[in-house]
């Protein structure tokens, strides 16, 4: 992929999801599963957090939540812990992970969009909670340092960036010896017709950038990690495509069928090799 197309799907997805923030404080939903009162229930991003997690966070957070699973009801997060959400959009699994951690943990929340970062503090505010910053920057390039973080997340947002290997090697370098890469993701099995690969407002609906599980798996070991797992959480069928890629503008009648099953939302997990004495380097720029 060229610098071009990969400039072009980052300001199509900053764009978006800019609109998406705004819709929030104008009073509306992301169009991604918040209330299926607002005509814009999705079935990747519809239902993924409890009562009891909802009450937890400001409306407009969950209102926000762009996500394909519940990365925080999975990731095992302890107190103390410093965690890090990759994309983290209006803030809701920042603040639910802050909780979980507790007041001598950490919990950083990086995106790249102005709108969200917006809404994210204007959520964190509301939820008075303390332990908790919201950082701009790209998931390529995250602005903190070597072996700092002991669990990254993220939902539903590896799969818009272009250069997936940048970001997991970027993962792989914040995270601390041992530390754990937990997020939720859309990946695929099997082959994906190439037009809906294509269209780069599919990008944003979390279809065309989502990696094969195996490409998943092989990238993830290529950046140095370990004990990696995917846990398929939703299998999509023909009808979920349906509405999904009506929305993108794609043919659906000539695709749906041949979709059916090829895409999932699904739990990984992956860890951070402590190094040894005989291998004191895992990667290039040391372990630490």
């Amino acid at each position: 992929m060229s610098i071009t197309e990969t400039n072009d799907i980052k300001e199509v997805v900053k764009q978006k999801y800019g609109e998406a923030a705004l819709r929030v404080k104008s009073g509306g939903s992301s169009c991604c599963g918040a209330k299926a009162s607002t005509g814009c229930a999705n079935p990747i991003t519809g239902k993924l957090y409890d009562s009891g997690q909802a009450a937890q966070v400001p409306e407009e957070a969950l209102l926000a939540s762009l996500g394909c699973g519940n990365p925080t009801a999975l990731a095992e997060l302890k107190p103390g812990e410093i965690v890090l959400d990759l994309g983290s959009g209006g803030g809701i699994d920042v603040l639910l992970s802050a909780r979980r951690v507790g007041p001598i943990g950490k919990a950083y929340g990086l995106d790249m969009t102005d709108e969200m970062l917006a809404l994210a503090n204007e959520n964190k505010y509301k939820a008075g909670i303390e332990n908790v910053d919201f950082l701009k920057g790209e998931i390529e390039n995250i602005p903190l340092p070597d072996n700092s973080v002991d669990v990254i997340i993220s939902n539903c947002v590896i799969n818009l960036s272009a250069d997936k290997d940048k970001v997991l090697r970027e993962a792989f370098r914040v995270l601390k010896p041992a530390g754990r890469f937990a997020v939720s993701d859309v990946v695929t099995r099997g082959e994906i017709l190439p037009e809906i690969r294509q269209s780069v407002l599919a990008w944003v609906g979390c279809m065309a950038g989502a990696l094969d599980e195996n490409d998943y798996r092989s990238k993830l070991a290529a950046a140095g990690f370990e004990q990696i797992e995917i846990e398929p959480t939703r299998i999509y069928r023909a009808e979920d495509a349906r509405e999904v890629l009506t929305a993108q503008g794609i043919d659906v009648e000539a695709v749906a069928s041949q979709v059916d099953g090829k895409f999932l939302s699904g739990f990984i997990r992956a860890v951070k090799p402590v190094p040894t004495k005989s291998q004191p380097c895992c990667t290039p720029t040391c372990c630490g």
